[in-house]
């Protein structure tokens, strides 16, 4: 298999064909995700305190990275504009409008970094409320009411240890994601793009899409918050990256489930 061949059945056919996940793109994209990671973080660590204000700021840009993608998903705009609206050029996209938002923000006045977002995701969502249907507007509330729960649990024990509000929202975020995946698989039809939890569902069956979240990212937050040693800002990126990476998907699913996409 020459280059070609190998960049074109891994990528390029995951993107034109929507073929999900196989296991060197996912290997690739979560290298590059690591390496673009530690490089924000070198770049913002002295600009930007990482906790659950600023996290909460993200979350417009956030809706817009989901809302946008369901533009792709209905089908509004063909290729090859629709690749933009694809992984991995969606990050790019989402990356560049919510950091030069940030980036003028903070020349200006921090206050004003949730605005452009919040404008721009409302006239998407506006715009998909106007061109679809609503399907199954049961999903949101679904998927919030065992994301939580479980939130609420978490806060109640783990505080003592060390648990703050980034931390309660991260779990939330995270189980969003897992709650969505689990009712669109479960009820809905839906299947899962992503190598890994693919293999545990085909194992175990959906439901254990909320038991992952759960068993991997309440021992992880409970390590960075007993960590006292650790720089406070570092632990505040850290759990705001886990923010980030669970709401981006789980709002991504529950909009697809809620219009029917």
């Amino acid at each position: 298999m020459d280059l070609y061949s190998f960049v074109k059945e891994y990528f390029i056919d995951s993107i034109v064909y929507k073929e999900g996940y196989n296991p060197v793109n996912t290997a690739t994209f979560a290298i590059i995700l690591l390496a673009a990671v530690y490089l924000i973080y070198r770049f913002l660590r002295t600009r930007v305190r990482f906790d659950f204000r600023f996290a909460l700021h993200t979350l417009p840009y956030i809706v817009l990275g989901s809302s946008v993608r369901i533009i792709e998903d209905a089908g509004f705009v063909s290729p090859p504009v629709s690749y933009m609206l694809m992984t991995p050029f969606i990050y790019l996209l989402i990356f560049s409008i919510t950091l030069s938002a940030l980036l003028l923000s903070l020349r200006t006045d921090r206050r004003y970094y949730p605005y452009p977002g919040t404008l721009l995701s409302a006239a998407v969502i506006v715009f998909l409320l106007f061109t679809l249907n609503i399907e199954n507007w049961w999903v949101f509330p679904a998927a919030f009411i065992i994301a939580g729960s479980a939130a609420s649990v978490y806060r109640k024990f783990f505080t003592r240890f060390g648990a703050d509000n980034l931390s309660v929202a991260v779990l939330f975020a995270q189980l969003v994601d897992g709650s969505t995946s689990f009712l669109g698989i479960q009820f809905l039809g839906y299947w899962e793009l992503h190598v890994v939890p693919r293999f545990f569902i085909d194992l175990f069956g959906p439901w254990v899409m909320i038991a992952l979240k759960l068993a991997v990212i309440v021992p992880i937050l409970y390590i960075i918050d007993r960590d006292a040693d650790e720089d406070e800002n570092l632990k505040g990126f850290i759990k705001f990256v886990l923010f980030t990476i669970g709401m981006a998907p789980g709002l991504r699913n529950g909009l697809r489930m809620t219009f029917g996409v």
